[in-house]
């Protein structure tokens, strides 16, 4: 039975019901809407918000094998909200240097909003999820649970900061090889790696690279 912080292998394909699929990780279902995937494995950690809640909440208690599971849109990507339609001077844009039309996906400090009309001076911008009101299907299949503790600790690392670093594992320790500077986002997530891995994380600082000297 997979339980919270058990580590997964995860695929699953998702689709507005009755309709077309609009997110996958499988190669041959991205083909289909021209989406371009990364091909390795997808690990997960159940129970940590690394994909929507209502997966998350659904496969805990599960075995591994394969499922469907169908979301209502609060469960899903929430209802339309009026209060998220937003009406933007033109000159917005056209400082920019782009001129928007409907349908156009615009990036408003990392916001995404997509245009539904222009008249005149005015833009009206829509800020609800594309799939907003819309009742999902995902078909969903745990391939395997992970018990390789340096797959866990990369899945980690690329979720928690984008990246992976070089690491050991000693005993209880956890020990990250790191440059100093980045020293202090991992004290931020030290509890984390503690709960989920039961290891104390600790911080090797790597030396600094010497500064190579132009040639004179």
């Amino acid at each position: 039975m997979l339980q919270k912080n058990d580590f997964i292998e995860l695929e699953f394909t998702g689709k507005v019901k009755n309709g077309e699929i609009f997110d996958t990780n499988i190669k041959e279902e991205a083909k289909k809407i021209n989406l371009e995937i990364d091909t390795r494995p997808l690990i997960i950690c159940l129970g940590q918000n690394m994909i929507l809640p209502a997966i998350d909440e659904f496969l805990i208690g599960k075995e591994v094998g394969k499922y469907t599971l169908e979301l209502e849109p609060e469960k899903a990507f929430g209802s339309r909200n009026r209060e998220m339609i937003k009406t933007m001077p033109l000159k917005i844009f056209l400082e920019k240097e782009t001129y928007p039309h409907p349908g156009m996906v615009f990036n408003f400090d990392n916001i995404m909003g997509r245009i539904s009309a222009v008249s005149g001076g005015r833009v009206i911008v829509d800020f609800n999820h594309p799939l907003a009101n819309k009742t999902v299907v995902y078909e969903l299949n745990v391939k395997r649970k992970s018990e390789d503790n340096k797959e866990k600790v990369e899945c980690l690392q690329i979720f928690f900061f984008r990246r992976k670093f070089d690491f050991e594992i000693k005993e209880n320790k956890l020990i990250i090889k790191a440059e100093e500077k980045i020293k202090p986002l991992f004290e931020i997530f030290k509890s984390k790696f503690k709960e989920i891995l039961n290891l104390e994380l600790e911080v090797e600082i790597l030396p600094e690279k010497a500064e190579e000297n132009p040639e004179k």
